[in-house]
């Protein structure tokens, strides 16, 4: 399912001294978010199954830690190269060209971004297979004798599937600049259905460390059926006017080349954080990795579904506003608050949900096979961690895609910087010494990870909107639609805890949906009864899927 794009004359284009089009409805802006949480909600739901029988085959073990640590290590090309980095430079100016109806010049920067960035990709790939054992003690130095030796292994079978990822980013980028959603977010589903397929057949008969090497060509396999799905899609819609060619002479293509610098770079020192984390975690008791990665996979669902998705959808409408400095400032105010309120409407509670409920959810996804309870409780320290953070990373998102849209690429590049630098230092401090001095098991370190994280995306997220308001006027979250929307949560946060006390279902599924069930339902509620607009949007929208 596609969103069309606007009707598009064919005989005419605008003179140099006419005016350009108009800024598309803001309505093609809120259905684009929805088909992009569409997308995501697939691709998530299906990656939390893929993440279930990786737990239960490789539970919290040495092999479990090799393979995750080894699907995140060539992550730092997915990137730098990838989804994020490949949207705020490509969109902006491809976006532009094809409302400025220059189809042809539009094709032209598509096949010269794409080319140069397979060279390049090929070419990191390669070095990266080459100089894995280099690599692997900056990155994961606390691994000795069989885990690093797994890790190797499987980081070599992985990276060319992270160099497909990449390309499968352009696709992407493409898709999302003719407001062509679902397929390139639900694209993912391929990739998990590949290595859950591998899971389920291999898994029950193969040994340990067996199934993590097989998970890890899976994964490469499943990388090339998610840029299959995508194919096409992209050639219908860019085949008559895509030239492939370097064109490195094409001044567009050079300043998307020259954008792609900063936010790549940005990315770049983003993923460190994550890297940082993997090392952290690498000197922390065993399988505190694993439990990390199988945590953040459902506190990533919000920030997935609402951060990524209204920020993807905003990203090429706002690059296609058009007119006076005035104007663009009052439009992509406009846009920004709106969507900053979508975004609050749903990650607040979903912040609550994972305080209150945190050990519902993990127990009913991981605690099958090889994850004991003890494992459910340190992930639930985990999610409440994350917490801390959730709502300044999403909303922090949709801010860097308003300066990537104004083609600022640096501003969300230096305030990277200062995030990296307090997680670094904050999730050292908080993950080791701190669980000694509370004597207090290591394992507690992933939850000091988690906080650290939130204390410094707060901190970014600070600083974005505090540049952001210099440059367009006053933008964020009402307090008045704060304070209703984290009263709603409490509320519904204190019901599901008390729920949660009083029953006893022996399935962790069945309690999960209960509890997280009425946590949904009070919820919406207060909202709706607390006259917050977002509650009737949502009941207009369910209204209309029934």
């Amino acid at each position: 399912m596609t969103v069309s794009d606007p009707p598009r004359p064919d005989e005419s284009v605008p003179a140099a001294d006419e005016p350009t089009p108009v800024e598309p409805p803001r309505k093609r802006g809120a259905t684009g978010a929805f088909f992009v949480a569409l997308g995501i909600l697939a691709t998530k739901l299906f990656g939390i199954v893929r993440q279930a029988f990786i737990a239960k085959y490789l539970g919290a073990t040495a092999a479990a830690d090799a393979f995750n640590a080894a699907t995140r290590i060539p992550n730092l090309l997915q990137n730098l190269f990838g989804e994020g980095a490949l949207s705020a430079s490509l969109i902006p100016v491809y976006a532009r060209l094809r409302a400025q109806r220059d189809d042809a010049e539009a094709g032209r920067v598509a096949g010269g971004v794409l080319v140069t960035l397979a060279i390049v990709v090929t070419t990191l790939v390669v070095l990266g297979i080459l100089f894995t054992p280099q690599l692997l003690p900056i990155v994961a130095g606390g691994f000795k004798g069989e885990t690093r030796a797994m890790a190797i292994d499987f980081v070599r079978i992985v990276f060319p599937g992270i160099g497909i990822f990449v390309i499968g980013a352009w696709c992407l980028a493409i898709l999302n600049s003719h407001r062509r959603f679902f397929v390139s977010y639900a694209a993912p589903v391929a990739w998990s259905v590949v290595m859950i397929a591998a899971l389920v057949w291999y898994g029950p008969r193969q040994t340990v460390p067996q199934v993590a090497r097989t998970a890890s060509w899976a994964f490469v396999i499943g990388a090339i059926a998610q840029v299959l799905v995508q194919v096409p899609s992209v050639v219908g819609l860019v085949a008559k006017d895509i030239r492939i060619a370097t064109q490195w002479s094409n001044e567009n293509v050079r300043t998307v080349l020259r954008n792609f610098i900063p936010v790549g770079v940005s990315r770049g020192i983003v993923q460190i954080s994550n890297y940082v984390d993997i090392l952290i975690s690498s000197f922390l008791p065993q399988g505190t990795l694993s439990l990390l990665t199988y945590a953040t996979t459902i506190s990533y669902v919000p920030v997935s579904l609402f951060g990524i998705g209204i920020s993807a959808a905003e990203l090429p409408e706002m690059s296609s506003v058009l007119g006076s400095a005035d104007e663009r400032d009052r439009q992509l105010r406009e846009r920004l608050n709106a969507g900053l309120r979508q975004i609050a409407y749903f990650v607040i509670p979903s912040a609550l949900a994972m305080v209150a409920a945190g050990d519902l959810m993990a127990a009913a996804l991981f605690e099958h096979g090889k994850v004991s309870p003890q494992g459910t409780l340190f992930m639930w320290g985990i999610l409440a961690g994350s917490a801390v953070g959730l709502l300044a990373s999403t909303s922090g998102r949709l801010y860097s895609s308003t300066f990537y849209a104004l083609h600022d690429t640096r501003t969300p590049l230096n305030f990277a910087c200062v995030r990296v630098a307090l997680t670094s230092i904050l999730g050292f401090l908080f993950a080791i010494p701190l669980p000694r001095l509370l004597g207090i098991d290591g394992h507690w370190g992933g939850a000091g990870l988690t906080i650290s994280f939130g204390i410094a995306g707060w901190s970014e997220f600070i600083l974005l909107r505090r540049s952001m308001n210099h440059r367009i006027g006053v933008t964020g979250l009402a307090a008045s639609v704060a304070w209703k929307l984290w009263g709603a949560a409490l509320i519904a946060g204190g019901v599901a805890f008390g729920l949660k006390q009083i029953i006893h279902i022996r399935s962790s599924i069945i309690s999960a949906v209960i509890v997280l069930g009425v946590f949904g339902f009070v919820y919406l509620g207060a909202t709706i009864a607390m006259r917050v607009p977002e509650s009737r949007v949502l009941l207009r929208r369910l209204r209309l899927v029934r």
